[in-house]
């Protein structure tokens, strides 16, 4: 085996049945690479056997490898972040444990960061075998995404990216709690490039991808990378004084014809309701941008590593 030159982060969660094609999958991309590469695999508090499996093939795996377990499910972002900050190659790519990426792009992202003027590149889908819900949902998804958060992500959106180490070490810089990787990503900047490829079918399981998990991760990118919550609230205000002052001016016309028998009756009624939902909703938006905040200043850890072994030239945990 050469010196360690490529990094290959992957996040691991509910996979056992995927473990043994996986390892296949990332050693063919190690003797692609004239075994160059690393396998970085973090199991992120997976409730499933995915660490013990792991555990058991890697070392006659023939792979440079390390295997890391949270000590429970942080999150995918947070898991390869951890994966990020243990990686020592000079390029790193993520790739999902799922086998949904081809391995042909890890290849290209690999290329493009050897050959080309860049520091990230970015895997933007140009099709999926997902199921029709599943495509209309993230099709509406990242159009959200890019209508209200950044207009610059890419129209079917980011799953998987590759950098150099000079971009990793600027992301492993950025630590607020409750934010969006990708966006992180595309906040840096940095020179990037975007790599076309076609999602495959998943071949085990189902995915952890929640409706839940897809509205959290849409709203903390949008109170972390945009004001919109904020300007929404400040123009929902206006209206408010708008509403109120024609509301004011029908009351006292309807009070000077006499068409309003009982004196400021329907005035506060409606000034009561309609001012009571602007108060709660301007509250909640205000509540989460002030959650977020103190969530920061605790300066938590994104995820605590349980153990962490590697797996050498020999095959023997170091």
């Amino acid at each position: 085996m050469g010196t360690v030159k490529y990094s290959l982060i992957v996040p691991v969660y509910c996979n056992e049945a995927s473990i043994t094609e996986l390892i296949a999958a990332v050693a063919r991309l190690d003797r692609a690479l004239n075994h160059a590469l690393e396998a970085v695999f973090v199991v992120d508090g997976s409730p499933d056997r995915s660490y013990e499996r792991l555990d058991a093939a890697l070392p006659a795996s023939g792979l440079t490898a390390q295997l890391i377990v949270l000590s429970r499910n942080f999150g995918s972002f947070s898991a390869v972040r951890e994966g990020l900050a243990a990686a020592r190659g000079d390029y790193m790519a993520m790739m999902a444990a799922d086998l949904q990426e081809p391995e042909a792009l890890i290849l290209d992202f690999f290329r493009v960061l050897e050959s080309e003027p860049i520091d990230v590149a970015l895997g933007v889908r140009t099709g999926r075998s997902d199921p029709l819900p599943a495509r209309i949902a993230s099709t509406t998804f990242w159009w959200l995404y890019r209508r209200f958060v950044q207009p610059e992500i890419p129209p079917g959106g980011i799953d998987v990216f590759a950098c150099n180490r000079a971009f990793r070490d600027q992301l492993m810089r950025l630590h607020e709690s409750n934010t969006s990787l990708v966006g992180q990503i595309v906040w840096l900047g940095f020179r990037r490039k975007l790599v076309p490829y076609r999602r495959l079918p998943r071949r085990h399981g189902r995915s952890a991808w929640s409706f839940a998990r897809k509205v959290k991760y849409l709203l903390d990118s949008m109170f972390a990378f945009s004001d919109l919550p904020i300007r929404t609230l400040t123009w929902v205000g206006a209206a408010g004084l708008a509403i109120s002052v024609a509301l004011a001016l029908i009351v006292l016309v309807a009070r000077v014809t006499g068409a309003i028998a009982v004196p400021g009756y329907a005035a506060t009624v409606l000034t009561i309701i309609f001012f009571a939902a602007l108060n709660s909703f301007g509250l909640g938006i205000i509540g989460s941008y002030t959650w977020r905040a103190y969530e920061n200043t605790k300066a938590r850890p994104h995820a605590i590593v349980l153990r962490a072994k590697r797996f050498g030239e020999t095959g023997l945990p170091e």
